[in-house]
């Protein structure tokens, strides 16, 4: 059924994403488990890590999970973010839409004290608290209908989808009502007539907040990590990028320039991914070019047999041979 069709007949409409950041820090958990015995809880690390913060503050985010680019990079050293509610409103307000308009500049402003933040209504405050007086996501506007003109939750959803996609007669009949609602409330007609005029404006560019922060959240995540176990983190990233040797270059330099070493393979110490030694990162046997799955699985399993590799004789008389052509044995 098309999505439109489910809606009509009041089912509901869900969009599952598979994230390769998922497997990274599930990657990452395990090696912290192997390699220091500690079995990490996302959902129980601290939210207001203060280290975490300052390592996207300083633009560090190869890696960090939708704040890799050029752009959101010098954004979050200038709003030097602060709490996760910072991280969730980059993510929404970081679209064409609230850059043409203005909007990231504003909540910078706003952010950093350069502008003072104010409130129309008294109303208004606990909703837009966390946006600094900015309206980013449709729920606030979904939130400003119902606590300032007594819209119902479906007439406020109502509401968000004509301003979202600008269906002009709908956004005519709700004006009226909520210009009504705000007059039973006693809100002056003037600020109400200005309020919804905003709400329609900023509802053009208005993002869903629960996906904002869902993404937040992996976001932290994987700052988190990286900034307190980075070995472990760096391991599963460049395991991720295996298969795309512009990334993988790109987060073994980082690796460099974050200090952790990068051990060469070695078919008596490399596994099938990338894998912490310490403070160094080993490379691992599935990277080296010419080298096939099949090739790495008899290595793999002739080392598990011998437990060691002491020399070439024992290396070509343990392994598989059959499954190496020349190149993939002067690979190795």
């Amino acid at each position: 059924y098309a999505m439109d069709d489910l809606e009509k007949i009041g089912l509901l409409k869900m969009d599952f994403l598979g994230l390769t950041t998922l497997t990274v820090l599930d990657d990452c958990l395990k090696l912290i488990e192997g390699t220091r015995g500690e079995k990490l809880d996302l959902d129980a690390v601290p939210k207001d890590d203060a280290e975490s913060y300052e390592l996207l503050s300083k633009g560090l985010t190869a890696g960090i999970f939708q704040f890799e680019s050029r752009g959101m990079t010098e954004i979050l050293r200038r709003v030097k973010p602060s709490r996760l509610a910072d991280l969730t409103a980059l993510n929404a307000l970081y679209r064409p839409g609230p850059i043409q308009g203005g909007m990231i500049d504003d909540f910078i402003a706003r952010k950093t004290g350069k502008k003072r933040v104010t409130y129309d209504l008294p109303q208004l405050k606990e909703i837009l608290d966390e946006t600094y007086g900015v309206i980013v996501y449709q729920e606030q506007v979904m939130q400003i209908a119902a606590a300032v003109a007594g819209f119902s939750l479906g007439e406020a959803d109502v509401l968000r989808r004509a301003m979202g996609k600008k269906k002009v007669e709908a956004m005519a009949a709700m004006r009226e009502k909520f210009l009504a609602g705000a007059k039973e409330k006693k809100v002056p007609a003037a600020k109400a007539e200005k309020l919804f005029d905003l709400m329609a404006q900023f509802a053009g560019y208005g993002f869903n907040k629960s996906h904002s922060a869902a993404y937040a959240l992996v976001a932290y995540h994987t700052a988190y990590l990286k900034t307190h176990y980075s070995v472990e983190f760096m391991a599963a990233l460049l395991t991720s990028e295996i298969g795309n040797p512009d990334k993988l270059t790109h987060y073994l330099n980082e690796c460099r320039d974050m200090g952790i070493g990068i051990l060469p393979p070695d078919v008596n110490s490399s596994d099938l991914a990338f894998t912490p030694a310490g403070k160094d990162v080993r490379f691992c046997l599935t990277a080296i070019q010419n080298v096939g799955a099949s090739a790495i699985e008899s290595v793999m399993a002739a080392r598990k047999k011998l437990g060691r590799f002491y020399n070439l004789v024992e290396f070509r008389e343990n392994v598989d041979l059959s499954l190496m052509n020349k190149r993939v044995i002067e690979s190795l």
